[in-house]
């Protein structure tokens, strides 16, 4: 058996809006399972995100910590974004929210993986993207101004085989952050050689 996973969708026959915010909404769908019974799947809809490992030239790892409300926690993260500007590829929104978040530009981008966060209760994608051979971005050509859980954030520098190590003990728990450092440190034994461009198209 090939171990990929696959798009497929089972039928819907009735689907109802429980909610509808400002990001996401909610959903009922009625699906027609295996042995013809029906089930109510309540989930989030998502627009999506992206995320970046950004690891400079002394394979360190920028992180950010954010407060975020549902989980009740200030957590170190990925500079990371919705996929929020219509026409934007995913590269380029992750180039907006380096530059937005943390103040860097990079001059060579690589897919490094892709998530589903919680495919139990959301439709919501992740790309985590890996930059490097990053530059500061002057101050006088950063215009973004920072509102809500974005103002004071931190910025650290964290090597990376460390970041590898605080995952593991349980001290860095946004999952995009998780799955991009480890995945950064397999891909770094191979040169990042292995990794797939850019623009590489979401299965």
């Amino acid at each position: 058996m090939n171990i990929e996973d696959v798009p497929d969708s089972w039928e819907v026959t009735a689907s109802q809006q429980r909610f509808k915010g400002h990001v996401f909404e909610v959903v009922t769908d009625t699906v027609r399972m295996p042995g013809d019974e029906p089930a109510d799947r309540d989930y989030v809809v998502h627009p999506g995100s992206v995320a970046v490992v950004a690891l400079d030239d002394r394979d360190r790892v920028l992180l950010i910590r954010q407060y975020r409300h549902p989980a009740r926690r200030l957590l170190w993260e990925l500079p990371a974004g919705l996929r929020d500007v219509e026409g934007e590829s995913l590269v380029e929104g992750a180039a907006r929210e380096l530059a937005e978040e943390a103040g860097y530009r990079a001059a060579t981008w690589h897919t490094l993986t892709d998530l589903l966060t919680s495919p139990g209760m959301t439709n919501e994608r992740i790309r985590v993207f890996l930059a490097r051979d990053l530059t500061p971005i002057p101050d006088a050509e950063r215009d973004f101004v920072h509102r809500h859980e974005e103002i004071g954030m931190p910025v650290e520098w964290v090597p990376l085989d460390d970041a590898v190590r605080r995952a593991l003990a349980g001290m860095i728990h946004n999952s995009p952050a998780v799955a991009g450092i480890l995945a950064a440190y397999a891909a770094s034994a191979e040169g990042y050689a292995t990794l797939r461009p850019a623009d590489a198209p979401e299965a």
